[in-house]
């Protein structure tokens, strides 16, 4: 059995959002349900009150809230 691996179907743009909003990244996989790590840099996001992480089906997304420039 070959596994195939899962790709981006549409990949993350770049997003602008006002300091203190709320701004959401998505992106689309070829696999549903695949396991899916928000990173920045090197360091790991882990779900908290600042970082929400869903998954539906292929798209993943991930939504920052309150959004500081040391977010970008």
């Amino acid at each position: 059995v070959v596994a195939v691996p899962v790709l981006f179907k549409q990949a993350l743009e770049n997003t602008t959002t006002e300091e203190g909003s709320s701004v959401s990244l998505r992106c689309e996989l070829t696999k549903a349900d695949a396991s899916v790590v928000w990173k920045k840099g090197e360091a790991t996001l882990q779900a908290s009150a600042k970082y929400e992480m869903k998954q539906k089906g292929t798209v993943a997304e991930l939504v920052i809230h309150n959004a500081e420039p040391e977010d970008a």
